[in-house]
């Protein structure tokens, strides 16, 4: 079922992407990139919508003190904090419904992306099995992997000179790998809110911070050991991130400077 609804309709795609523009993959994961997005675009919207309320929820004075004065009793917490949301129309899951309905596109792409890049015998005869009539399998497949200085189908390195080799660096040196540590960085940072200064146990701006380093780091090293037609797909995905919360109004550029993400005053109802 997984395979009939997602992986197949996505590598077809992406394969037919790759027929109409030459045989480029690397500029075919580019556009269909550029495709899901596009696709997903009212989502996004609907998410960053919900973040903001909830965000703004954060800064609310009334709230921060219905915080402070039953702390610790979490029965009465939970029941005005449902009689805030109901008060003021708020849906606590409106910004976890879009994600989750995204999370199959985004796990679809990723694995349509590995099955297109089939190098061994086994996933080569994958691949044709999932590519529909319209496309001639016999001639397509094995599909050109080569992109730039990169092997798509492969981890990316550019080799150190001299022969020299570093047993954790197999491959050379980790160029996509950074550009993908450094773009997810600059995505989250931007697209991060600004911390309350009335609420220093905000846990949404703690939980931001930490998957502000996390993340980066984590990506980093799936590039580092898999297929680097998964980087292609990253960086594209974080450029596009960040100009489309641009074109929304919600970068916050003051996160990049030094001092710049500082916790800004709440604000009374």
């Amino acid at each position: 079922m997984w395979d009939t609804l997602i992986i197949n309709p996505f590598t077809n795609v992406l394969v037919l992407i790759y027929t109409a523009i030459g045989h480029n993959f690397g500029i075919a994961i580019i556009l269909f990139t550029i495709l899901i997005r596009l696709v997903t675009w009212p989502l996004n919207g609907q998410q960053l919508k919900a973040t903001k309320v909830m965000q703004d929820l954060q800064n609310d004075k009334e709230w921060q003190d219905i915080q402070k004065k039953y702390a610790k009793d979490r029965e009465k917490l939970a029941q005005e904090q449902m009689r805030i949301y109901r008060e003021r129309g708020i849906n606590p899951f409106a910004s976890c419904l879009p994600m989750l309905i995204q999370f199959p596109i985004i796990i679809g792409l990723y694995q349509s992306i590995i099955r297109a890049l089939a190098t061994n015998p086994l996933g080569l005869l994958q691949l044709a099995r999932s590519l529909y009539p319209f496309l001639n399998s016999a001639l397509l497949i094995p599909l050109n992997s080569k992109f730039l200085w990169m092997d798509l189908g492969r981890p990316e390195g550019i080799p150190f000179p001299g022969g020299f080799t570093l047993s954790f660096l197999p491959y050379g040196f980790p160029t996509l790998a950074i550009i993908v540590a450094v773009t997810t960085y600059l995505q989250t940072k931007l697209t991060m809110p600004p911390p309350s200064a009335g609420n220093p146990n905000d846990q949404t701006a703690a939980m931001n911070s930490m998957m502000s380093l996390y993340m980066p780091l984590f990506l980093g090293w799936l590039v580092l050991n898999y297929a680097s037609g998964l980087a292609v797909y990253f960086v594209t995905s974080n450029v596009l991130g960040i100009v489309q919360y641009a074109m929304m109004g919600r970068v916050n550029w003051r996160n990049l400077l030094p001092g710049g993400s500082k916790p800004t005053p709440s604000k009374g109802k």
